[in-house]
């Protein structure tokens, strides 16, 4: 079947993972090795109105992506993609066969973006550039919208139209069904192209169903080496090449794929990890965006249970575009339980009285500098508060809990803790069964800052400052590691989140931090990132 093409978009669809910085040395081999596979069309990257970095896969101009694909084998099709806002169409130079020959358009449901895009498609295809039309979301568009676009589609006669699983949801009966509307309906001369998302596991099968189909319509499949792309990630072009080759002809190197593998991705593995994963799963089917998923996953605070109601409430107008402000509003309502706690907070500050406080999270240094934390504790004898654990090295008189899903896995530990310890809980937990809980508003204790608004570290700050506490002294607060091995005390407490939102969070803690210390004194008796400090010393 010589009318399959495969396309690899690793160095873009890829990207995503690792903020499209490869290194330029991966990025030439990458480039090599896909086309020893003999893949027919190699994705270099976005082309965007942005300063260059040698070491990223995003372009300003095609001219940057020439050297990276020399020598052009006569038989691979080289393209980048353009996204929206487009670059300007004067910094596109004439195609003259000696940098990529195609380039992809990517645009929303829209007629604004819609009418951009088949202008700059035109301009693009009179510069002599083969133009992949690729309309976001294809899954979300009426049959009529859709019909409406093809009809502009046919006039403009590109070199691709796109059939794009944005969300991950498609199952076989539903793709067959829009394959078949657009064969019937698109020009014949138009290749049709199928970009998937494996949230559901589909990508490989239906990959499979659009193979087996009688047509002389030329088809490309879109695939990324190892399956690497953003959330659930992308059909594996080495899984769809070796299956070609056993089931259609004969026509894929699969050794260099591998190499791709093993000599210049295998790095990433420890970046946001990809793939196979429950929210992602629950984000396909509910039809949205599977960044919503991701980023309640992020927050590591609620169940998959509390995903899938967050994400069943949003209208499906707002599903195939993400708005991180919405989820965002829409996870602290779920969270947020308002209750009156007046009498909490009184008798809080009675346990407390006149003494030190002493916070302790569950960072490696509590472990570490144990020395310490024990000499600070015999000579200061302070009020200690755990923070989302139960250490055993210390005898708590409290432990604070903002966690809805830590609550959950601590049942058993709560409920056999001394009765000298008191349970602080915020009030959206609400699964809680201890009457004896001291119960404190949850949306009191938020941050406006949506990267570290609920941070229990920096909530349970927040209570002592309603507390009116003049100085805390903190224990494991240490600050995330990008080895996430080395986060916490123990391994029990690892969590998933990317390495993307550790860094991010550390810059925020410490920013609130040093807005904390303008009214607060915050003393550390363990080391951190969050500031140079002499640790404590009785002079405090």
């Amino acid at each position: 079947m010589n009318n399959i093409k495969l396309l690899d978009c690793t160095l873009r669809d890829g990207g995503y993972i690792n903020n499209w910085n490869f290194g330029k040395r991966t990025v030439k081999k990458v480039i090599e090795k896909l086309t020893q596979s003999n893949i027919d069309i190699i994705e270099c990257g976005f082309l965007r109105d942005v300063d260059y970095d040698k070491d990223t896969t995003i372009f300003n101009d095609v001219e940057k992506v020439k050297e990276l694909i020399q020598p052009k084998n006569k038989d691979t099709i080289y393209v980048a993609m353009i996204d929206q806002p487009f670059i300007s169409i004067d910094k596109i130079k004439v195609c003259d066969g000696t940098s990529i020959d195609g380039i992809r358009l990517t645009f929303h449901d829209n007629e604004e973006e819609i009418a951009e895009a088949l202008e700059y498609g035109k301009m693009l295809i009179e510069k002599g550039y083969k133009v992949f039309i690729q309309p976001v979301g294809t899954t979300s568009y009426t049959d009529a919208n859709l019909l409406a676009l093809i009809e502009k589609v046919n006039e403009l006669k590109p070199y691709a139209f796109y059939l794009v699983d944005t969300l991950g949801i498609m199952y076989k009966n539903n793709l067959l069904r829009m394959y078949h509307l657009l064969d019937h309906n698109l020009d014949k001369t138009i290749s049709i192209g199928f970009h998937s998302h494996n949230n559901l596991q589909l990508s490989f099968s239906n990959a499979q169903e659009l193979l087996t189909l009688h047509t002389k319509r030329n088809i490309i499949i879109d695939s990324s080496v190892f399956g690497m792309g953003r959330g659930a990630g992308n059909l594996c072009t080495e899984l769809i090449s070796q299956y070609i080759n056993e089931n259609i002809e004969e026509k894929y190197k699969i050794a260099p794929l591998l190499e791709i593998v093993d000599e210049h991705l295998s790095r990433f593995f420890n970046e946001p990890k990809w793939g196979y994963s429950v929210p992602y799963f629950i984000a396909a089917i509910n039809n949205c965006h599977p960044n919503y998923a991701s980023y309640l996953m992020n927050k590591q605070t609620i169940s998959v249970k509390s995903i899938n109601t967050i994400l069943r409430q949003i209208p499906s107008k707002k599903r195939d575009l993400y708005d991180e402000n919405y989820i965002e509003d829409l996870y602290i309502s779920h969270q947020m339980q308002l209750v009156d706690d007046t009498e909490s907070l009184k008798r809080l500050r009675k346990l407390i009285g006149n003494k030190k406080v002493l916070i302790i999270a569950p960072g490696k240094s509590i472990e570490k500098e144990l020395e310490n934390i024990k000499t600070f504790i015999n000579e200061e004898d302070p009020f200690i508060i755990s923070v989302n654990f139960l250490p055993s090295t210390f005898n708590c008189n409290a432990i604070f809990i903002s966690n809805s899903k830590r609550f959950k896995s601590m049942e058993d530990v709560i409920k056999d803790m001394p009765i000298t310890t008191s349970l602080i809980t915020t009030s959206n937990i609400t699964n809680l069964k201890v009457d004896s809980s001291i119960v404190v508003n949850y949306s009191d204790l938020l941050l406006e800052n949506s990267i570290i608004s609920d941070n229990a570290g920096l909530m349970a700050i927040n209570l002592l400052n309603r507390l009116f506490i003049d100085h805390v002294y903190l224990a494991g607060f240490d600050g995330f590691s990008l080895n996430k091995a080395k986060n916490y005390y123990s391994t029990e407490l690892i969590n998933h989140i990317e390495m993307v939102e550790l860094v991010k969070k550390n810059e925020e803690i410490k920013n609130y931090l040093a807005t904390v210390e303008k009214h607060m004194g915050i003393h550390y008796v363990t080391s951190t990132i969050y500031k140079d400090v002499h640790l404590y010393s009785k002079t405090y």
